[in-house]
């Protein structure tokens, strides 16, 4: 996502192990830039991305996970509609250790 200035990213999406067959699923990973947190941007962008995903790749479920301690995070996936499914214990390596993160989706409402 791009601020009102040009050549100036805010934030990033991405669509990432994108399942087709009987899954047809896919991750979400997003960040945004710390200047840029609590304006609404971040809740724009994912919200985009994942209409994208469901319109456009016509994908049934969208996955995305953060770390327990990520509160903002899980609020934004709570806001648009993810439900929690678990935690996944020592998920990810971030800064050189396994860490936590709660697992989230959201499945199309369509179908």
């Amino acid at each position: 996502m791009r601020s009102h200035e040009p050549d100036v990213v805010i934030g990033v999406a991405a669509l990432t192990n994108i399942s087709r067959g009987v899954f047809q699923a896919c991750n979400l990973g997003y960040s945004i830039g710390k200047p840029f947190e609590g304006q609404g941007y971040m809740t724009e962008m994912v919200a985009a991305v994942v209409d994208y995903a469901f319109t456009n790749l016509d994908l049934h479920r969208v996955m995305a996970s953060y770390m327990p301690e990520n509160a903002r995070s899980g609020a934004l996936l709570e806001r648009l509609g993810f439900e929690r499914e678990g935690v996944a214990r020592r998920y990810l390596k971030i800064a050189g250790a396994w860490r936590d993160h709660i697992l989230t989706a959201k499945v199309r409402d369509d179908e």
